[in-house]
């Protein structure tokens, strides 16, 4: 069974940098994820082109934080549908820059289109390969980002991205609001 930590991979890492608890976060199998969640979640799609069908709107990226150690770009990030102020999904992704060619990995570097919008613009084959649903309290910081405020119980995913070759191109931690889609 996954640690806490590992579940809430890779955003526990910016919980660290910033010396917050993590929030308490238990690992759910597919069948328990409760509607609407499971079919925003329980699926092996992209997220981006998975809210925006549920939105029926393009989304916009939020960086709320971002690190860059040498080819491993790490982001913590809302998506917001366009137009609208409040976030669809907020959570954090490390992208693996190796495995992208040069004008995707511009793009990501760049810091305005959502992976999944990169990925698909930049016509990039891959596969994405849910690992662990989770169900989590949300705090502070998942609050402020999707603007709650209470300590609703969510649900989110942990997905992998691999490119054709079976390459690791971004491990993502997903975490939807409560009353999606608004």
């Amino acid at each position: 069974m996954l640690a806490p930590l590992n579940l809430f991979y890779p955003l526990n890492e910016f919980y660290e940098q910033s010396g917050l608890p993590l929030p308490v976060v238990v690992r759910v199998e597919a069948h328990d994820v409760p509607e609407p969640y499971r079919s925003l979640l329980v699926h092996d799609r992209d997220m981006t082109p998975t809210v925006e069908d549920a939105c029926q709107s393009k989304v916009e990226l939020r960086v709320l934080k971002f690190a860059l150690d040498g080819d491993v770009v790490s982001r913590q990030i809302a998506l917001v549908p366009v137009g609208a102020t409040r976030a669809v999904v907020f959570g954090a992704i490390k992208i693996y820059l190796k495995h992208f060619p040069p004008e995707a990995r511009r793009l990501v570097l760049e810091k305005k289109l959502p992976l999944g919008t990169i990925l698909r613009t930049q016509g990039m084959a891959h596969e994405s390969r849910p690992d662990a649903y989770i169900q989590v309290t949300a705090d502070a910081l998942i609050n402020s980002a999707l603007d709650l405020t209470c300590a609703a119980v969510l649900y989110g995913r942990r997905n992998v991205l691999l490119d054709a070759s079976k390459n690791t191109l971004a491990r993502v931690l997903e975490i939807l609001p409560k009353d999606f889609p608004r």
